[in-house]
């Protein structure tokens, strides 16, 4: 529900994008930057609080709790502001202060499940952050068209408020470093046995904080530039992610004027995206509980690089589905067939995204926030990109060339998965982070 709202409060403005361009005098490319600016911040927040989130000290739920309370008093002055500099201040710090669920949620589930059921926690995690970005539009569409832009933001406030005070009172602490500080702590208090201790304060003994803190901060980066599996994998997410979110500016140049839908309608096409997400979430869940699960109870765990499967074939989903909607996008085609191409495509990139998810924090189960965030950074920071460049690609060179560049660029992802599944061994192997 957390990452649900947090993932949702980005897509949800652009129905108040004509809304923001008549009332500030702004471009249309200026009126996306409250969206691209959101996106960019929630994969630069993770950076700073994904690590903090393993420091034993701290845990993860005071980072969800604080953040996730500025994210809800911020959706106040957003949904107010006066100005347009404001807003994109105030949206940049929403999507910064709202971001810790994206990296630290993957982590928290695999703090509560064992490798063997770890994988159906995460379907639904990013079942959450995959639909939360198609369903804003349809969430506000109908409601901008007759309230205004501002309901957009308002209904950020809507969401994400009950869910606070939920989490608030009920999740607790699943960071096994903290948990065992802490009793350790305790059980010194009652006994006067000072040399009662928990294993993260042996392994830190004689740090300093500071020197803790870099570590962490650094920690993210540093995964991604010395493994080159991981290098490979958040750029494929990145490229992913990218052409996802060029889908919000895509949109809106395809269906009004092909089809005459109205700014509320739009919003119900992208309820496709959660037909895809079921789909995917029905043949994910399917190969666990048919094949994985029983494989591994019969032979034990493989290579990480055997999570990988599913995605062998569904990665050749993304350039079927684009292609299919870049070229059935034309007025004398029904407009449920570019629809169905969108379906395909959201369909086989959820579950090559749950592959990947399930494979990332294997290869280092001890940063699986710090992964995670690096993972999200990358992705975040080109679908910040994707929504600016977007626009002026598919006005300047069309429709269908534009989303076939994008469909090309995903036929690259084909052959890199081949590449991460044959040779993963190999190349993380050659990791200067493992050997480090």
């Amino acid at each position: 529900m957390y990452t649900f709202a947090v993932y949702t409060g980005s897509a949800i403005y652009t129905s108040g994008e004509q809304g923001v361009i008549n009332r500030f005098g702004v471009s249309a490319t200026d009126a996306s930057l409250p969206l691209s600016l959101y996106v960019l911040a929630y994969g630069i927040g993770p950076l700073l609080f994904a690590p903090l989130s393993e420091v034993p000290v701290v845990g993860r739920s005071p980072v969800y709790t604080i953040t996730f309370l500025i994210f809800v008093i911020l959706s106040v002055p957003t949904a107010l502001v006066n100005n347009f500099a404001g807003l994109l201040v105030l949206r940049f710090l929403q999507g910064f202060f709202g971001s810790p669920c994206l990296a630290n949620g993957g982590a928290t589930m695999q703090d509560m499940y064992s490798l063997l059921y770890l994988p159906y926690a995460l379907t639904f995690w990013v079942s959450a952050a995959y639909c939360g970005p198609a369903l804003g539009p349809l969430l506000s569409g109908f409601a901008v068209m007759a309230k205004g832009w501002r309901w957009s933001l308002w209904e950020i406030l809507w969401i994400a408020g009950p869910i606070f005070i939920l989490m608030f009172l009920f999740v607790p602490e699943t960071s096994t470093p903290n948990i065992l500080l802490r009793r350790a702590n305790r059980l010194r208090a009652l006994t006067g046995d000072s040399r009662l201790k928990s294993q993260s304060e042996i392994d830190q003994k004689g740090l300093k904080p500071s020197a803790i803190a870099i570590d962490a901060l650094i920690k993210p980066l540093e995964i991604t530039i010395k493994d080159p599996a991981i290098a490979f994998v958040n750029m494929y997410t990145a490229l992913v992610y990218g052409i996802y979110y060029s889908f919000f500016e895509v949109f809106p140049l395809v269906y009004p004027v092909y089809y005459g839908f109205s700014l509320g309608t739009i919003g119900v096409v992208f309820t496709c995206v959660l037909i895809s997400c079921s789909i995917g979430v029905a043949v994910y869940c399917s190969y666990l509980n048919w094949y994985l699960i029983p494989d591994i109870m019969k032979n034990g765990l493989r290579a990480q690089e055997h999570r990988l499967v599913p995605a062998l074939i569904a990665a050749f989903g993304p350039p079927i589905g684009l292609f299919m909607f870049a070229w059935t996008a034309n007025p004398t085609i029904h407009w449920i067939a570019p629809t169905i191409g969108i379906t395909i495509y959201g369909a086989s990139v959820f579950i090559v995204l749950q592959c990947v998810f399930v494979y990332v924090p294997l290869s280092y189960p001890q940063y699986a926030a710090s992964i995670f965030a690096g993972n999200d950074f990358f992705r975040s920071a080109l679908a910040c990109g994707s929504i600016l460049f977007a626009r002026p690609l598919f006005i300047n060179v069309g429709i269908h060339k534009g989303v076939t560049v994008l469909a090309g660029l995903s036929t690259m992802g084909v052959i890199g998965m081949f590449v991460l599944y044959y040779q993963g061994a190999k190349l993380r192997s050659r990791s200067k982070f493992a050997q480090n």
